[in-house]
């Protein structure tokens, strides 16, 4: 192994929950691998959660959760997120030609409202599976 695959190594074991997020990771390659590119994001969403069975790991599906504003008493809207993973990390499926900023903000303010630190932002939409890690 050269050096700089060891520091990858070194680098990868220091994030929080880096066993968990890599198991997710390998389960939405294997979708992504079998699918291809080009189907819509529901089609993934059940693929992966074939795989992530398949890998022993628990998780809950499509959850909603209401959104408050300021001291409103009320939900001013409800947001779904695709999976949360052994109540740890939060997932979210895209199936678009390329990731944006505002899918990476989703991503952050679901954290927010789910009280969580640890989500992935999944492309299935680009000829390779995109990934990004995002921890609050």
């Amino acid at each position: 192994m050269d050096r700089s695959a060891e520091f990858v190594v070194q680098k990868m074991e220091e994030y929080k929950h880096s066993d968990l997020t890599g198991k997710i990771i390998g389960c939405a390659m294997q979708a992504h691998s079998f699918l291809g590119f080009g189907f819509q994001e529901v089609i993934y969403q059940r693929a992966l959660a074939i795989e992530l069975t398949k890998a022993g790991l628990n998780f809950q599906r499509e959850i909603e959760v209401p959104i408050f504003y300021k001291d409103y008493p009320d939900p001013i809207g409800v947001r779904r997120v695709d999976f949360f993973v052994e109540g740890i990390v939060l997932v979210e499926l895209k199936a678009v030609g390329e990731l944006d900023e505002v899918h990476i903000n989703q991503v952050l303010n679901y954290l927010k409202i789910y009280k969580m630190n640890i989500g992935l932002l999944l492309n299935f939409g680009e000829k390779s599976l995109k990934i990004k890690r995002l921890v609050l």
